[in-house]
């Protein structure tokens, strides 16, 4: 048998003789193991995961981008073009920074992109991208033509933080400090807009999400709530009230949703306000109600996911990331009290609740782990790596690859009854300050990383 090093196609992965040759056995057990994409059938190349972890288990920092801080400030967010060709970096002072991965080459800097920081970037394709401000815009570009914009969007009232993209309607998601989620129709966009209509609204809002079928929307909040729209339709506008909440609960314990243990206000990256009460209150949730069944579209579920350590204390969810399969929802945590830090990964819970007259919460927690907590205050973006084996994570002046078990295997392989802690495949340090950001190549063995003082540094495989 290959090792973990050994390169793909070595051992090429054959169809099973029978129903019995897949883990679990019988015909209902090769099914499972064929939706979950589990089976050699489906999957001919799963095994090329092999050579991956060889690559990145010797990986190194490969090179490092450094401008002055009086240029550009902190990074706050790294983004890569659908086909690894671009790299993108957004800027504490207003500008974005292009990159070429490869030759680790400056291409531009959009030196006015924003009036304030620009705090995430996301790609509608491999030449369109957008990026949000602390100025309350969202500004469209072509990387064909970025002497100017392609237009600038205006519907936000307090900072912006966090761009989606449904490719299937062409629709574009942003949320902002101000509770906002905002649809931008991107298919009737003109020089001075696009359309745009207030999606949902609720306090707290830090961090906003679409699985990649866009078929749920999570939320995270800076009191410590995750909140998740069902059955997702960005077609229908969501007043105040108008959503049913069926499945509201915590994962701790059965106390009631609106009871959150907080410390008073907080600062994360940029001030977000914070108090006792949670996103939604009393009034809305005595509208709550259970089903049988399935849930109506845009059926809301609030729940307190368990961290760990944090079970009388409050925490704030800072960042949030989905598997690229849709498996799974990845939290960096801080409590309230700023002394400890979480990284957190839950697993998707599907179907129907078991009793229908009690809620049910559809994440349950598999994999943690503490962080260095340092540099407290700022927003530590964290992500999956492209076949989600993977996680790539700020840790003090570096980043930290964490795998779910020693062998990088895929979740749904090395799903463990209890929580367990995430293990390390690898620490790299190469920043002289806290590291905010970091990102896997869509395309090529390529991690990015950015810190406060501004400097980006890419890791490759040396041998």
């Amino acid at each position: 048998a290959s090792g973990p090093g050994s390169p793909a196609g070595m051992e090429p992965a054959l169809p099973p003789a029978s129903p019995r040759a897949v883990p679990g056995g019988g015909l209902f057990g090769w099914l499972r193991g064929r939706c979950l994409g589990r089976s050699a059938a489906v999957d001919p190349a799963r095994d090329t995961f092999r050579a991956m972890t060889g690559l990145y288990g010797s990986i190194q920092p490969a090179d490092s981008v450094y401008l002055s801080t009086r240029t550009h400030g902190a990074v706050f967010n790294l983004e890569y073009s659908p086909d690894g060709s671009v790299l993108t970096v957004a800027c504490e002072q207003t500008e974005v920074l292009l990159f070429d991965p490869i030759s680790s080459k400056h291409i531009k800097t959009l030196s006015e992109a924003h009036e304030d920081c620009v705090n995430n970037i996301r790609f509608l394709d491999n030449r369109l991208f957008a990026t949000c401000s602390d100025d309350t815009t969202i500004a469209l570009w072509d990387l064909r033509k970025l002497n100017t914009k392609v237009c600038t969007l205006h519907g936000h009232t307090s900072w912006v933080k966090n761009i989606e993209y449904d490719t299937n309607t062409r629709l574009l998601v942003t949320s902002g400090f101000d509770g906002n989620v905002i649809i931008w129709d991107t298919n009737r966009c003109t020089e001075d807009g696009c359309p745009h209509k207030k999606f949902f609204h609720t306090r707290f809002l830090m961090r906003m999400r679409l699985t990649p079928d866009c078929s749920k929307m999570l939320i995270s909040t800076s009191s410590g709530y995750l909140l998740i729209l069902h059955d997702l339709d960005l077609n229908k506008s969501l007043e105040v009230g108008s959503y049913p909440i069926l499945r509201a609960r915590r994962t701790t314990s059965s106390s009631d949703i609106t009871s959150s243990g907080s410390s008073g206000p907080r600062t994360v990256g940029s001030p977000c306000h914070q108090n006792d009460s949670g996103p939604l209150s009393e009034k809305h949730m005595s509208r709550s109600s259970q089903r049988e069944g399935g849930s109506p579209r845009n059926s809301l579920e609030v729940l307190t996911p368990e961290v760990p350590g944090e079970r009388d204390r409050g925490n704030c969810i800072t960042s949030l990331q989905l598997h690229p399969k849709g498996w799974a929802t990845l939290l960096r945590c801080s409590s309230n009290t700023d002394d400890q830090e979480w990284t957190c990964v839950y697993e998707f819970q599907e179907g129907a609740p078991v009793r229908p007259v009690s809620p049910r919460c559809s994440l349950r927690l598999t994999h943690c782990i503490e962080e260095a907590n340092v540099g407290r205050g700022y927003i530590k973006e964290l992500c999956f790596s492209p076949d989600g084996r993977m996680i790539s994570s700020p840790h003090a002046f570096g980043i930290r690859l964490l795998g779910f078990d020693a062998h990088c295997s895929e979740l749904v392989d090395c799903l463990p009854k209890e929580a367990s802690p995430l293990k390390e495949i690898r620490s790299l340090y190469s920043h002289n300050d806290v590291v905010l950001t970091t990102k896997f190549s869509p395309t090529h063995c390529q991690i990015a990383s950015g810190c406060l003082s501004g400097r980006v540094s890419l890791y490759q495989p040396k041998f």
